[in-house]
């Protein structure tokens, strides 16, 4: 299935989970200030592209930062979003079928189109391989040039 109709599916599927657009704030958020969407605004044919980077194996910062993954996606909406979470350094313990953490997390991540990346650097450095990453996550020769290069290529990186 192309990338386009698996976004257009899952966001059909999910609309009772993540609000359409920014602005759908509880009851108990009275007074906030409304986020203004710089332009060109986000939508189906331009997303935001953001990249999240984890390099801690911490389980608290692992959390924080797919907690922030939801978060970005519940502000946008599913359609107008894309989010990439590049792994590298301790961080790659989160990736590791066998030994993650957050390894159900991650797999029902992906199924709201969240990609997973992780870095073969790492992998090499501590004697793991790709076959050892939970199913469905890519991985790259190296993290932090995925990072650079998806930078330069016009991503938002965050660092949790």
């Amino acid at each position: 299935m192309s990338h386009t109709i698996r976004r257009l599916a899952l966001a059909a599927a999910t609309a009772v989970l993540l609000p359409a657009a920014p602005g759908a704030m509880p009851a108990h958020a009275a007074g906030y200030q409304e986020t203004e969407l710089s332009e060109p605004k986000p939508s189906f044919a331009e997303p935001r592209k953001v990249v999240l980077q984890l390099s801690s194996g911490d389980p608290d910062t692992i959390n924080n930062v797919l907690y922030n993954a939801v978060n970005i996606q519940k502000f946008y909406g599913m359609d107008k979003v894309q989010i990439a979470v590049i792994v590298y350094g301790p961080g790659m313990e989160a990736l590791y079928a066998e030994s993650s953490p957050v390894r159900e997390r991650i797999t029902s991540l992906q199924q709201y189109d969240i990609e997973f990346v992780g870095c073969g650097n790492t992998m090499d450095a501590t004697g793991h391989g790709p076959q050892e990453l939970i199913d469905g996550v890519s991985w790259v020769e190296a993290g932090i040039a995925e990072i650079i290069e998806r930078k330069l290529a016009g991503w938002t990186i965050v660092r949790p």
